[in-house]
């Protein structure tokens, strides 16, 4: 949540400025997004029924001009269950009862997504188990082997 504050600030500063900046080389211009507004479920006293505060994000991953193929395939391979079959990322916010605040909100969200998505991922290095690793798990399966063993059958002195 803390992160979205933090983005929001620069947004509502930055509002003036056509794009939005993702990364160092990537800057989606506010033009590409579509917001829709819906009425908002939860409390609202006696607007709730009146204004469309919950804010929708629309963009379309598929065909944006401003993405790269790789950036491209980043995003469609990371945010799949975001994105519908047509290629749109589709981003919600109802969290405040104003339409600007759910708007904003909804922008911060879609920056930390797409840096998210964005963010190079560490490839895992195959390591082997050492030596005294392999020594502990051999001695700890003869332990439990012969704790088993020592649970034979108890022979009756009754016959």
């Amino acid at each position: 949540m803390r992160h979205i504050q933090k983005i929001r600030r620069t947004f509502l500063t930055d509002m003036n400025d056509a794009n939005l900046s993702i990364s160092n080389n990537l800057a989606i211009p506010l033009t590409e997004l579509r917001f829709r507004s819906s009425r908002s479920g939860g409390p609202g006293g006696q607007n709730v029924n009146k204004l469309e505060t919950r804010i929708e994000l629309l963009f379309d991953v598929a065909h944006s001009p401003s993405l790269t193929t790789e950036q491209r395939d980043l995003i469609l391979k990371h945010l799949h269950s975001k994105i519908d079959t047509e290629g749109i990322l589709r981003i919600v916010s109802q969290e405040s009862r104003s339409q600007w605040k759910n708007k904003q909100d909804t922008i911060s969200k879609f920056v930390l997504l797409l840096r998210g998505a964005l963010k190079p991922r560490k490839k895992r290095l195959a390591t082997k188990p050492s030596k005294s690793s392999k020594k502990r798990r051999v001695e700890g399966k003869k332990m439990r082997g012969e704790k088993k063993r020592s649970r034979g059958k108890v022979s009756s002195s009754d016959d």
